[in-house]
């Protein structure tokens, strides 16, 4: 009974610490953000820092396939030799 209570303790805790409150974001004391990037007229602020670039997530492409289409002939697809040299 008690690894269960301690257990559903820690989850409970482990729920509440995800609820804490949502500040915007700013550098460390004696940091400062990062230089302004080469051909951008401004440096970046924390909240375009945070969002993931293209390629970091790039879109899915989900085309499904509709219709069997059968293979073209491949000159270089040769079967293999009978006796190996």
């Amino acid at each position: 009974m008690k690894k269960r209570t301690l257990a559903g303790l820690s989850l409970i805790a482990l729920a509440l610490a995800g609820c804490g409150g949502r500040q915007p974001l700013k550098p460390v004391k004696g940091q400062n953000l990062p230089a302004v990037p080469t051909g951008a007229a401004t440096a970046p602020t924390a909240a375009q820092l945070m969002e993931p670039s293209i390629q970091a997530r790039p879109e899915r492409n989900v085309e499904l396939l509709t219709q069997s289409r059968q293979r073209a002939d491949e000159p270089f697809d040769l079967p293999p030799e009978k006796r190996p040299q």
